[in-house]
């Protein structure tokens, strides 16, 4: 396991969906990311919005997102 596969701020196991929207929202060439609840605390907003955001972003087709490739 790579530092990239864990969240940078609480040291939780990410998904490719969390690395994917960190990158989505925080910066595309990133090397290390934050999950979701680290990435809702960044922005002081619900862990659900982000959640959500991710099923809109899968479900137009974002290529960042593994659910899609």
């Amino acid at each position: 396991m790579s530092k990239g596969d864990l969240c940078m701020k609480c040291g939780k196991v990410l998904s490719g969906n969390e690395i994917a929207m960190h990158k989505k929202l925080i910066g595309r060439y990133s090397e290390s990311f934050l999950c979701t609840e680290c990435i809702a605390k960044h922005f002081n907003i619900s862990p659900d919005l982000i959640r959500d955001k991710t099923e809109y972003f899968i479900k137009t087709g974002c290529t960042l997102f593994p659910d899609n490739q």
